[in-house]
């Protein structure tokens, strides 16, 4: 039996709460403050990461979208951003007309590097993406810093840290907006999905429109916006999952632990968290000179290890700038991610130790 890098985790409670959905036979709602289910779910995940207030949308690229739009970011501007990331990161700043600028990363966590961030910052910079890479909290302090030095708006890329902190406060709340997804792969699902947290009033209340056309009432659009709606069985879905997300972190810690005691004389680096910082553990990713030659033997186990980011979104045939990031490029040619989901059993995790001493 294979083990994937990543599963969703569903059973008979999620399905039942679809079919709740298709017998009343709403299925979306195009009412500002959306459907039943949608504002069940933004209710609950806005209490689970301690946000004032979460809008619901129907991906985390859509969310990164309408955050980009509620900040009025457009043609001419330049928004910062890692290139060792998921591509939607750029693309959803391209959506708008703006510029990706491409920043480097630290290799200690794979986030974006402060001071190679100030350094990419011009008359032009409009905004700031972080991302927080593989659950890994980016260096939300200096960030900070540099943000009000420069007076600069925020937006975290928090579609793979659900869960994580750092001096027990939430990704998605350390700026003006988080931005999550729900994909099937993260550590909460609703199929397809995502939303946006925020503790700015004003800035929520823009966000509502956005996701529906710029509308508030019927055909009335106020701003710009599109169908960023979150349809009804989605939300039921996550209603479902926010219940059993701790249950969920739970045992990813309890995975992660396990393996690092495994891998504690491996030759690979080892994720390793920072003080005050509790990773969800989306991924455990390390990193090794023999990454081809690991992935090919777990992939041969029937291990589901992937090389994320191989190719760094700069370098990518759409892209393809002349940018020097060193450490990106360092990273995108070393890290592998190994499965620890709440699906992964010990004799899994003895494997992938057993293969990665095997390699080495």
């Amino acid at each position: 039996m294979k083990i994937a890098i990543n599963t969703p985790i569903l059973d008979k409670q999620e399905a039942i709460a679809a079919c709740k959905v298709i017998k009343n036979g709403t299925l979306t709602s195009s009412a500002k403050s959306g459907g039943k289910y949608v504002q069940i779910f933004e209710k609950a995940i806005a209490a689970f990461v301690k946000s004032k207030y979460a809008v619901a949308v129907n991906s985390g690229t859509a969310a990164l979208q309408a955050a980009l739009h509620a900040l009025d970011i457009k043609k001419g501007d330049e928004v910062l951003i890692p290139s060792f990331t998921f591509i939607a990161t750029a693309n959803a700043v391209v959506s708008t007309g703006a510029k990706p600028v491409f920043v480097d990363i630290l290799n200690e966590n794979y986030t974006i590097d402060p001071d190679d961030l100030e350094k990419k910052i011009t008359k032009r910079t409009r905004a700031i993406i972080p991302v927080h890479l593989y659950g890994n909290v980016s260096f939300v302090e200096r960030i900070s810093e540099i943000s009000k030095k420069y007076n600069l708006p925020v937006i975290e890329d928090s579609a793979q840290s659900l869960g994580s902190t750092f001096k027990q406060k939430h990704t998605g709340t350390f700026f003006e907006m988080g931005c999550f997804s729900m994909y099937p792969a993260k550590v909460l699902t609703s199929g397809e999905g995502g939303f946006i947290t925020t503790n700015n009033k004003k800035i929520r209340e823009k966000l509502l429109m956005i996701r529906n056309h710029g509308m508030i009432n019927g055909h009335d659009p106020k701003i710009f916006g599109l169908n960023f709606r979150l349809p009804e069985i989605n939300a039921a879905i996550a209603t479902v999952q926010i219940k059993k997300l701790p249950n969920f972190l739970k045992s990813r810690k309890r995975n992660a632990e396990i393996l690092s005691k495994l891998l504690s004389d491996s030759k690979a680096i080892l994720p390793c968290p920072r003080k005050d910082e509790n990773v969800n553990w989306y991924m455990y990713t390390i990193a090794t000179e023999k990454c081809n030659k690991l992935l090919k033997k777990l992939n041969a186990n029937k291990i589901g290890a992937a090389c994320y980011y191989r190719i760094p979104v700069h370098n990518t045939p759409f892209y393809k700038l002349k940018t020097k990031l060193p450490i990106t490029d360092w990273a995108a040619s070393r890290v592998i991610s190994l499965p620890i989901h709440p699906n992964v059993t010990q004799k899994n995790l003895e494997l992938i130790a057993k293969i990665i001493y095997d390699v080495e």
